[in-house]
């Protein structure tokens, strides 16, 4: 009955949320794969239309997968982005077959390029920035393109802790948006705490990267799921933000929400409006239904969409 209570104490005691907030989800992009998206049966009841949806492509995946997924969501009228991992590319003629049926099967023209998470590329392809230099996305029409931002590092590339390498690679993409007519934006992997963030915006802000920013942050789930999927992700030093809330017993009880992060960005966005931090990229971990329904209760105007 103590716990109860205690549960009851803290649903209670929530502030309400800043429009900041609203302001800062709204157009919020989300992640799914082949698998989970066949497990939703009407994606318009659920997603704001023309929401930007990614299909990240797990090593495996038949690419026919990847294309019928995203040829059901672009006819369902959202902007569709699916994965293009380097290291799992044989060769130029496989990437191109790859970006000639998106383009012509799913009527798609923008992707995320990385380099993925193989620890061995398949051919000789082994970066983003090795994809962008083929040619191949522009000669196929593509008009946006996102690259991979790293707020607290990546250990996979920088294998000495700093952020040199990675901070170098975005120069380089950079530079390359300025000469070509595609858009270029960053996307980043999900991070807990607020402040390495918005260092890291202003850092590479400094360095001359003017690409915006898509901020991906972790969708409502539990807890115990979270801390599994940040240290498969290499989650940097934010992840003792949730290794501390698992301390707390109040909050091992409820699932994690966003809140807290967002609102921090939303504040810090409110004071510093040229900031590249442009909007939100939602990592469905607790279920692409319970990612979904939780932005758009922070959106009034979208308080019609509700899943069946």
């Amino acid at each position: 009955m103590a716990l109860l209570n205690l549960f009851r104490g803290r649903q209670q005691d929530k502030a309400p949320e800043p429009a900041s907030l609203k302001s800062l989800v709204e157009g919020y992009s989300i992640e799914v794969m082949p698998r989970t998206a066949a497990k939703i049966d009407d994606f318009t009841t659920l997603l704001p239309a023309n929401t930007r949806v990614y299909i990240a492509h797990i090593d495996g995946t038949p690419i026919d997968d990847m294309v019928k997924t995203a040829k059901r969501l672009r006819e369902d009228g959202f902007e569709v982005m699916p994965h293009i991992p380097a290291r799992s590319i044989e060769s130029r003629a496989m990437l191109d077959d790859w970006v000639s049926r998106y383009h012509t099967e799913a009527g798609v023209d923008q992707a995320l390029v990385l380099g993925g998470g193989l620890s061995r590329p398949a051919g000789a392809l082994n970066s983003s920035l090795q994809l962008i230099e083929t040619g191949i996305f522009d000669r196929h029409g593509f008009k946006r393109l996102h690259v991979a931002g790293h707020p607290e590092g990546n250990r996979d590339i920088d294998l000495d802790g700093t952020t040199k390498l990675v901070d170098e690679a975005l120069k380089f993409k950079q530079i390359y948006s300025e000469s070509t007519d595609a858009k270029l934006a960053i996307v980043t992997q999900f991070a807990f705490d607020s402040r390495p963030v918005i260092l890291w915006a202003e850092r590479i802000a400094a360095a001359g990267v003017r690409m915006p920013i898509h901020l991906g942050v972790a969708g409502p789930t539990k807890l115990q799921t979270l801390i599994k999927f940040a240290l498969t992700c290499g989650v940097g030093p934010s992840i003792s933000v949730i290794q501390k809330r698992a301390m707390d017993i109040s909050k091992l009880l409820v699932p994690y929400e966003p809140t807290e992060f967002l609102t921090e960005i939303a504040d810090y966005k409110a004071r510093n409006p040229q900031s590249l931090i442009e909007q939100i990229h939602v990592f469905p971990l607790g279920g692409i239904r319970a990612s979904a329904e939780w932005m758009n209760e922070r959106q009034p105007a979208l308080a019609e969409i509700r899943a069946i």
